[in-house]
């Protein structure tokens, strides 16, 4: 399957540019699905096929990849952009703004210690490297911060520290220490800031550029218009693009579950929504209901 960043982040260059970027991830395996019947069987027969059967490609050598790739949108197009540019639900045509390949990424080693290596290994969308910083996302910008807290929580405050979670190419200069993990390396080094004792200080040098959007005033504000805020249309070229026997497939996925629902009332509410995007959709998937709950 695909993989897509889905927030909006900002890149900058030594010339001072901004851009703000959204990330993609191709498969180079082509893409296989499961069909809602053989997806029952399986998870009752053979629950861990799918963990199985990566591990056991990689064995092989047949290592999985997905090409990395980019849109690009210059920092002064966003305000007047058709869309917005930072809304988590929509997505970036690609007649706009392209998406350029920037490199691959390879699953070519399993863990060697699965407790060392992936429970303890810690994703935060705060870990940038100087020229990728956030954007004005709103989902983003709590991810920021909760992300962080979440791994404090789960692994500790020395997580950073641990083989799994430190740069390739340096090592992690905080001021964390003690607690759960630690293994002593700091020895007596202060663990405060300054320090006349060589500990790590801030270079002072900004990891992103500013960029207009926020307030410090808090209360309820409007949300910047765009030509097309509408919710709903993309999802219904989405379902225009499918194929007939992909439009089936969705179809008899939602109904199964939007038919059991207690109340008609919520199921009608619920498909309305499939209206909005299309028409024929919506009924579609209102006679495909109706079968259903007989």
């Amino acid at each position: 399957m695909d993989g897509f960043g889905s927030h909006t982040y900002q890149w900058s260059n030594e010339a001072g540019e901004v851009f703000w970027v959204k990330y993609h991830f191709k498969t180079d395996q082509g893409i296989r699905n499961l069909t809602a019947a053989e997806a029952e069987v399986l998870a009752g027969k053979d629950p861990d096929s799918h963990q199985r059967d990566l591990r056991e490609a990689i064995e092989r050598g047949e290592f999985p990849s997905w090409t990395v790739g980019v849109q690009i949108m210059p920092a002064a197009e966003a305000p007047t952009y058709r869309l917005d540019p930072f809304d988590l639900t929509k997505v970036w045509p690609h007649a706009d703004y392209p998406v350029m390949e920037i490199g691959r990424l390879e699953l070519n080693r399993n863990p060697r210690n699965v407790f060392a290596e992936v429970e303890q290994s810690i994703f935060s969308p705060a870990h940038f490297v100087p020229g990728i910083g956030p954007s004005p996302d709103k989902m983003l910008q709590g991810r920021l911060f909760a992300y962080g807290d979440a791994h404090r929580y789960r692994v500790g405050v020395n997580a950073d520290h641990l083989p799994v979670n430190r740069p390739h190419a340096a090592e992690a200069r905080t001021h964390s220490r003690d607690g759960r993990l630690y293994d002593g390396r700091h020895g007596g080094a202060k663990n405060y800031e300054p320090n006349s004792f060589g500990g790590p200080g801030q270079t002072g040098r900004p990891l992103w550029r500013p960029f207009d959007g926020f307030s410090a005033a808090t209360g309820n504000h409007p949300t910047p218009s765009h030509a097309e805020d509408d919710d709903f249309a993309q999802a219904g070229d989405l379902y225009r693009l499918m194929s007939e026997e992909e439009r089936e497939r969705l179809v008899a996925n939602l109904a199964g579950a939007i038919s059991r629902v207690s109340r008609e009332e919520i199921a009608e509410r619920a498909i309305g929504n499939f209206r909005n995007a299309d028409a024929g959709f919506g009924e579609r998937l209102a006679a495909a209901v109706r079968a259903l709950r007989g």
